[in-house]
């Protein structure tokens, strides 16, 4: 093959790559299209290419929805570290030379997490290379999740208490449970407050979808007692302005109380266990240059170490 030929067939197989990787994470082929800025039929014929030249098929087809066969699942952990290394090259390079002046960093958490726990790492970044657009996208949760699984956010950062088996949590840093009571409380006259005394108040809690919940309904059943809800309410700040105005209690962590409140702090430890943040990512990512370096500045921050 002449030497033209061959640049032509590696470049023809990186973007039959790239687009078979994007179906993979997009899961249509109609998404796949739209954020490689091509044509649908563009991102089939490549896809039905790479089959050809593997005589493989690689996806089950269903109607609309594409399901990897056996080959496919092998094929792709194959090439998308392939694909991101190709597409982060210039970012990688730049970065073995201590120099990150361009890209994107895209971060999945929660509005109290954006609130309390990222602020520092997120200001020495933004300072250190202004050159990176970064975003932090407002989610929590399954929605989270979800965003991680298509490659739409590098990780994400929060709370987690079960691990899919597709997900890898790291933990960065550690806050103690406090209750919050509004001033003047029965429960702020006591000098010893039981989980039995906080039971007999209603909690404004998170949604239940959320780890807060299932925290406190696992802590309550290990005491054989029973809680009662009179609001959910998402975030800290809502939660706290709400305990403020009298309209019930909460169990928060206390990364989140500034000491200007006006309400009443009383320790739990005795009750829940310290909270973990930490870093949420999907098996198999390859993390960008400037995502490992967030990621590194975070554990700076909380003075932990990476991978402990």
């Amino acid at each position: 093959m002449a030497k033209d030929g061959q640049a032509y067939y590696k470049d023809s197989r990186i973007k039959q790559m790239r687009a078979f990787c994007e179906v993979v994470r997009s899961g249509s082929v109609t998404q796949a299209a739209q954020k490689l800025f091509i044509s649908q039929p563009s991102v089939t014929l490549q896809i039905q290419a790479l089959e050809r030249e593997l005589n493989v098929t690689l996806f089950e087809r269903r109607g609309p929805v594409l399901k990897l066969t056996p080959d496919g699942e092998s094929l792709y952990e194959l090439a998308e570290p392939l694909v991101k290394g190709v597409d982060g090259l210039q970012e990688n390079f730049a970065a073995l030379h201590g120099r990150l002046e361009s890209g994107e960093l895209n971060i999945g958490a929660g509005e109290s997490t954006i609130l309390y726990v990222l602020p520092e790492a997120v200001r020495r970044f933004v300072a250190t290379y202004p050159g990176i657009h970064s975003k932090l996208h407002n989610v929590t949760g399954r929605d989270g999740l979800k965003m991680l699984r298509a490659d739409e956010i590098d990780f994400a950062v929060g709370s987690m208490l079960e691990v899919p088996d597709d997900i890898i949590y790291e933990p960065v840093a550690m806050f103690d449970p406090v209750l919050i009571v509004p001033k003047g409380h029965p429960l702020a006259a006591l000098k010893k407050v039981t989980l039995e005394d906080v039971s007999q108040y209603g909690l404004i809690l998170p949604p239940r979808h959320l780890s807060t919940w299932n925290i406190v309904k696992y802590v309550f059943q290990q005491h054989n007692l029973t809680f009662k809800v009179t609001l959910e309410a998402g975030g800290w700040e809502v939660i706290k302005k709400y305990v403020e105005l009298g309209m019930g209690i909460s169990i928060v962590t206390d990364i989140c109380l500034t000491g200007s409140e006006n309400l009443v702090r009383i320790p739990l430890i005795d009750y829940f266990p310290q909270r973990g943040y930490g870093l949420v990512l999907r098996k198999g990512k390859f993390l960008s240059p400037q995502a490992r370096r967030f990621v590194e500045l975070l554990h700076e921050v909380y003075g932990t170490t990476p991978g402990s």
